[in-house]
């Protein structure tokens, strides 16, 4: 079979990727291309594929409105020209903005939404020539769409050993991250957190981190910017629980399923997927305030890392979720 996958245009894709959406592309490259089929790529400069990567410019600069459209053009007219090269079996889409660069063509399309269904267009719900899918069973059932569970690279992740150092929060640093309420959470707690992952260049985001995350660091709280797999697994295995305090509905969380897989507890918040990817009081806690997430964290040490580690062995192997998708792109 031959995939086309087609990236967000704006963030390079890989297994170093800050964003959800670029990690399962990547994933799901690398398992066709193990599988025996042909994984082609549409995605930003600076990606790593196993397939073969179609590069488009990097962005450089603040992300304006001008330069989002300018590279959804440029992304159609990649997706055109790849059709035209390649004898493509099924076109798969990651993007949230996936509705502004569909071609026309007879080729079945997929999307994947990554991200809160109230944050696409209704149309597409009714109107859209791609089939949909979600990534989890709470935010299929918003919708009534097929969904098909993220999954990791399983054999990543070691286990939690030795002396655990701190908190910790991953992730993109953004406002419905929440990562300002784990910040004041450490130093309610006068307790050390480490916060790592990017800050985009959408002007939103680094105001936030510039008036809401800067005014809370200091030398037991530390910000280490983004990181690669190495890095991340290693955080994880020195960490004493992992902090999700999302304030919007997520639709699953690659953090909390690589955190299980380390043995390493999560205190996340009642939003959207999370109690269906934590377990409540078997991989972590699922609260519903800052305070109670106060409170879990002191009770952090009931959870135990062996289960933790046992039931993402179960749920999250990344080689369930490509067999997965394969079955989806058949069913058209």
């Amino acid at each position: 079979m031959n995939v086309l996958s087609v990236a967000y245009p704006l963030l390079p894709a890989g297994p170093d990727a800050g964003g959800g959406a670029e990690q399962i592309l990547s994933l799901l490259d690398r398992g066709l291309t193990q599988n025996g089929n042909q994984s082609i790529v549409i995605a930003a400069e600076g990606s790593c594929v196993s397939g073969e990567l179609i590069a488009t410019p990097a962005v450089r600069g603040e992300i304006t409105e001008d330069l989002r459209r300018a590279a959804q053009k440029n992304h159609l007219c990649h997706i055109e020209g790849a059709l035209t090269r390649y004898p493509i079996d099924q076109i798969h889409f990651h993007g949230l903005d996936f509705h502004q660069y569909v071609p026309e063509t007879d080729v079945p399309m997929l999307a994947t939404l990554h991200l809160p269904l109230a944050w696409y267009p209704d149309w597409i719900f009714s109107a859209s020539p791609t089939r949909l899918n979600c990534v989890s069973r709470t935010q299929a059932a918003e919708r009534g769409l097929p969904f098909v569970e993220n999954g990791i690279d399983l054999e990543r992740y070691a286990a939690v050993d030795g002396e655990r150092e701190h908190l910790l929060w991953l992730g993109r640093i953004c406002p419905e991250k929440g990562v300002h309420v784990a910040l004041e959470v450490a130093h309610e707690l006068d307790m050390q957190i480490v916060v790592a992952g990017p800050v985009h260049r959408f002007r939103e985001h680094e105001a936030y981190f510039r008036e809401k995350i800067q005014p809370l660091l200091d030398c037991k709280r530390k910000y280490i910017g983004l990181v690669g797999v190495a890095q991340k697994v290693n955080l994880l295995r020195k960490s004493i629980c992992l902090l999700i305090p999302s304030l919007v509905k997520e639709t699953s969380s690659l953090v909390a399923i690589e955190a299980a897989a380390s043995g390493l507890p999560v205190v996340a918040f009642r939003a959207g997927a999370l109690p269906e990817i934590v377990e409540d009081g078997v991989t972590g806690f699922v609260v519903d305030s800052q305070a109670e997430m106060a409170i879990a964290i002191r009770r952090i040490r009931d959870i135990s890392s062996e289960i933790c580690r046992a039931r993402a062995n179960v749920r999250f192997d990344a080689r369930r979720m490509v067999d997965d998708y394969l079955k989806l792109y058949a069913a058209r």
